[in-house]
């Protein structure tokens, strides 16, 4: 195997990639030595998963962007800045990985991607046997208490339809080769969570108007099925309470805002009419706000005035309060929605700065059997932050982690080999100084680490990418205007 050289080792005054280009004099102390990239930014960003996301929703519930990019942070040690490496952590070693978040109860994996039942779910199914329950105490006083069991079935079938819906998206992503992580019934309705964008407009209209057409192909079959049974029966009543709550559920998606389907579906028209994503993002988003606004206004009026088919209300009463409290949630849920679309979206915007070659630090390779207190020295020499342990042949074999070096009193470090406190390397921790954007989130997804080498296409060593450093220099990202 070729032997390998660290970025930045022939002399100790090879400046980094960022200092060439800002003017900043090379740092003579590791403790200023600065990675390869003025990345100095905030907090890393919250943990979820290295792809923004599409969200694709049923029901009440929203089509919200629910995606969120993450570098690890999970795993990640807190940003360091400037500081010294032996300095730079806060000495409890590396945090804990943590499980990724399921969702909920599992129920099955139609075409491999996961369905959860998130536990808000068994609250709104309860919500929905109490109310439909009194209404069938109305239309089938007959029932006694066992409407109750009706009225849970109708909410299982209700949901069942939910799950159509988000299976139509599901389908039409995975035609799209677009990979889905899962589906998620939730208290508003349900979510598919697309990890990739749509590469064409007529791909964005298709996969938001699935949805939609899914669930008014439902209310058709139910108003068939509908004409196969008497009218004021158990099933009669059943199949019209589905065929209109697939209806409502249609109706509502449609709506030409994001965060519905129907704003997905805006946003593709105007995308294709201007050629810019970001233009229709901008677009459907803002016309989201206005019907969140519209809803939380003009829904009490409707049903105080008898329009939505109800009885007209003089007087505030406990419907009255609970229907403008359904307003205001949805409106909550469709403004907060179409917010997250526009942040989405200069994620999106941001993500090709995220360069492997900018944010890598400069490192300098050391022996197993270097002790620490001479290997900080050479890295001090060289400007260097990070430390990779090579076989005799120069072959890089683990990386020092930050975190361990903190751990080591200073008195210690004389008598502290550099093995002691690598991290064995394993292919998934090797990157390519040519990665950016969604390829280097990928590849720090595929393997969950601190620290990773960065190698050219020759197999020489550049140098070592930090996941906290790819977190702030995200957050400084999203921190500028688009």
């Amino acid at each position: 195997m070729r032997k390998a050289r660290a970025h930045g080792e022939d002399d100790g005054t090879h400046s980094s990639e960022a200092d060439r280009h800002s003017g900043r004099p090379e740092p003579d102390a590791l403790r200023k030595a600065p990675a390869h990239g003025d990345h100095d930014a905030g907090n890393p960003p919250p943990e979820g998963d290295a792809h923004p996301d599409r969200a694709y929703a049923a029901g009440p519930h929203t089509d919200s962007a629910a995606g969120k990019p993450d570098a690890h942070s999970r795993h990640a040690t807190p940003g360091t800045g400037d500081r010294h490496l032996a300095h730079s952590a806060d000495g409890k070693g590396p945090a804990p990985q943590r499980p990724e978040p399921r969702g909920g109860l599992l129920m099955g994996r139609p075409f491999g991607v996961p369905v959860y039942v998130a536990p808000s779910w068994f609250l709104v199914a309860a919500l929905i046997t109490w109310v439909f329950g009194g209404q069938l105490e109305r239309v089938l006083p007959e029932l006694g208490a066992a409407r109750y069991l009706v009225s849970l079935f109708f909410a299982v079938a209700f949901y069942a339809s939910v799950l159509v819906h988000e299976l139509a998206h599901t389908v039409a992503a995975l035609r799209f080769k677009l990979p889905v992580r899962r589906i998620q019934l939730q208290f508003f309705g349900g979510v598919s969570e697309i990890e990739k964008e749509a590469e064409t407009p007529g791909r964005e209209f298709v996969l938001a108007f699935v949805g939609p057409l899914l669930s008014l192909v439902l209310a058709g079959v139910f108003y068939a099925a509908m004409q196969t049974v008497e009218p004021g029966t158990v099933p009669g009543v059943l199949l019209a309470g589905l065929m209109i709550s697939n209806l409502i559920v249609a109706a509502f998606n449609l709506l030409p805002g994001l965060p519905l389907d129907g704003g997905r579906m805006l946003r593709a028209v105007v995308w294709k009419i201007t050629g810019k994503p970001m233009t229709g993002t901008v677009a459907a988003a803002w016309v989201g706000r206005a019907l969140a606004v519209s809803v939380l206004i003009g829904l009490p009026l409707l049903t105080q005035s008898g329009a939505l088919g109800t009885d007209a209300v003089d007087n505030v009463g406990m419907d009255t309060v609970l229907d403008a409290l359904l307003a205001a949630i949805l409106a909550a849920i469709i403004w907060t929605g179409a917010g997250n679309s526009l942040r989405m979206a200069r994620l999106r915007e941001h993500l090709p700065e995220l360069r492997a070659r900018a944010l890598t630090r400069r490192a300098v390779p050391v022996e197993s059997h270097t002790p620490l207190s001479e290997a900080l020295r050479r890295a001090n020499a060289a400007g260097a932050r990070a430390l990779v342990v090579v076989d005799a042949h120069g072959n890089p074999v683990s990386l020092v982690r930050e975190a361990a070096i903190v751990g080591v009193p200073e008195h210690r470090r004389p008598w502290v080999a550099v093995s002691g406190l690598a991290q064995d390397l394993t292919d998934g921790m090797r990157v390519s100084a040519e990665l950016s954007g969604e390829e280097l989130l990928d590849a720090l997804r595929a393997t969950p680490a601190t620290e990773y080498l960065v190698v050219e296409e020759t197999g020489e060593i550049y140098g070592v990418l930090s996941a906290a450093d790819v977190e702030r220099a995200f957050v400084k990202a999203m921190a500028r205007p688009s």
